[in-house]
């Protein structure tokens, strides 16, 4: 669990940085590296890091969890 979860995190950043770069200088690095012929590489990339970000809704509750656990100690 704890490394599907470390490689959910790296995804998301990954695609958190690939936005910033789109947002602030309209260049999408993914899709530069991986154009043409390798679109494919591209386009896998985008749907894993969908899915991570989809996983990492998952980690709200694990936070939630602790921080009633952390409350309950006091």
């Amino acid at each position: 669990m704890k490394t599907t979860n470390i490689l959910a995190l790296t995804l998301v950043i990954v695609g958190a940085l690939n936005w910033g770069l789109i947002g602030f200088f309209n260049f999408d690095l993914v899709t530069t590296l991986f154009n043409g012929s390798l679109f494919w590489v591209a386009r896998v990339i985008f749907a894993l890091v969908g899915l991570a970000g989809v996983w990492c809704l998952t980690l709200y509750h694990a936070v939630g969890q602790e921080e009633q656990m952390r409350m309950s100690k006091q």
